[in-house]
């Protein structure tokens, strides 16, 4: 067997949160959804059904859940604060893809979402 690529995805974390631009976005919050991909180079778990050989999702899921809780003004500084910290604690991490969804933003439409998506390397 020859393996091509080892990826991880969290999908369709739910959150609520107080990011925006708008002072009532910081003060009454919303709904957001992220979605989470990341490329590891190491396939040791593999071969080995080691939690220690791969990266833990609880821990994935830890960052994303701490970096949310800080208010941001836009997506995209949230989106670089989990990338940075995930980059920081994993090193087997090559590559991730976040997406981030604001569920409901004050824009006036009916099932009106936006998003931001980011891809990073190490």
């Amino acid at each position: 067997m020859r393996i091509k690529e080892y990826k991880i995805e969290l999908s369709n974390i739910h959150l609520y949160a107080y990011h925006g631009v708008l002072p009532q976005e910081n003060k009454v919050g919303g709904w957001y959804t992220l979605n989470l991909c990341a490329t590891i180079n190491s396939l040791d778990s593999i071969a080995n059904d080691s939690i220690d050989a791969t990266v833990n999702y609880a821990e994935i899921y830890e960052i994303i859940c701490e970096e949310m809780k800080i208010p941001s003004q836009l997506l995209e500084h949230v989106c670089g604060r989990i990338l940075d910290k995930l980059f920081e604690k994993f090193t087997i991490i090559e590559e991730v893809e976040i997406t981030l969804t604001k569920d409901t933003p004050p824009m006036g439409g009916d099932r009106l979402s936006s998003s931001v998506k980011i891809k990073a390397e190490r």
